[in-house]
């Protein structure tokens, strides 16, 4: 029990240490920023409406401020509220600039943007769709069809079809459910990252099926645009969780009423990243052969290959 107890405080103590250190920072980007706007103390407490005092406290890393104290001296500072809190987008004059000179603007200058910046710091043009066809990788949430539709495309068009989450446990050397109960999350989307590099050097021609979750780090997600050409395989909510459960999963279902919402806020988050791919194929209202015969014919269309007759 004793152990217990000082194992406790230790934990304790660090969390205050790591809370200090952030409180500390807080205070000094608070500094910073109003003496690069040229303001008093009393005059930023004014403009955020806050107690000098409290202001005081704030800068010298002793104040436990509010989120809605934090927005009102950024708001006073007319600056972003992550300026405040650290994010490293934040962190130099050039990051600033850049993000000024991108904000406000559409999602199509956004991704020229993006290939633009690819282009400079890879040392290469992005690839037009035609010359990415040689690697084809399927997205979407899990039960979508990836994989039957994956097995189809890469027999009629004479590719290998690659699971990219085989090649995880391979890169891993243990299961996908162990990964993340012995080494977590974050060292899950490592291996997913190097499982794909090697997958783009392997296979210089395949059909690749993706997790669901790939989109969600930013750094993969952009490795497999830049390489593959993609297609995000779109179902409803509703046929995620009827393919899944009658594959035997019952797991979404387990202990969970909510599930369906749940399912329906994965989805919504991740439908941006999803909607980055060059093609969209549907597999909802309409027969497994029908979406198939869609997927093939543009894939046939966009690489200049004859069409076949369904």
């Amino acid at each position: 029990m004793k152990n217990k107890a000082q194992d406790k405080k230790v934990e304790q103590t660090e969390s205050e240490t790591v809370r200090d250190v952030f409180l500390v920072a807080l205070g000094e980007r608070v500094r910073r920023l109003r003496a690069r706007r040229g303001m008093t103390r009393k005059e930023l407490a004014r403009a955020a409406s806050v107690s000098e005092r409290h202001l005081a406290n704030l800068e010298h890393g002793v104040g436990n401020v509010s989120i809605l104290v934090l927005q009102s001296i950024a708001n006073a500072f007319n600056c972003a509220l992550a300026e405040l809190i650290g994010d490293f987008t934040t962190s130099s004059p050039e990051w600033l600039l850049i993000r000024e000179l991108l904000e406000g603007r559409s999602e199509n200058d956004l991704q020229l943007a993006r290939q633009a910046l690819s282009e400079l710091f890879e040392g290469r043009p992005a690839m037009p769709p035609r010359n990415r066809l040689r690697q084809i990788a399927l997205i979407g949430l899990r039960g979508a069809g990836k994989s039957t539709l994956g097995r189809m495309l890469a027999a009629d068009i004479g590719y290998p079809f690659i699971e990219l989450s085989s090649e995880i446990e391979r890169v891993a050397g243990c299961g996908i459910l162990e990964i993340h109960s012995l080494y977590g999350a974050t060292a899950y989307r490592r291996y997913e990252r190097r499982a794909l590099e090697e997958a783009l050097q392997l296979y210089p021609d395949m059909v690749l099926a993706t997790p669901g979750g790939l989109v969600s780090e930013p750094s993969t997600m952009n490795l497999m645009l830049s390489h593959c050409y993609s297609v995000w395989v779109k179902a409803t909510p509703e046929d995620h969780m009827a393919r899944v459960m009658a594959q035997g999963d019952f797991r979404p279902m387990a202990g969970n009423n909510e599930a369906m919402a749940d399912l329906k806020r994965i989805l919504a988050s991740r439908e941006a990243f999803y909607s980055k791919a060059d093609f969209i194929c549907s597999t909802s209202n309409q027969s497994l052969e029908e979406s198939f015969n869609i997927l093939r014919n543009h894939i046939r269309e966009v690489a200049g290959m004859p069409r076949q007759a369904a």
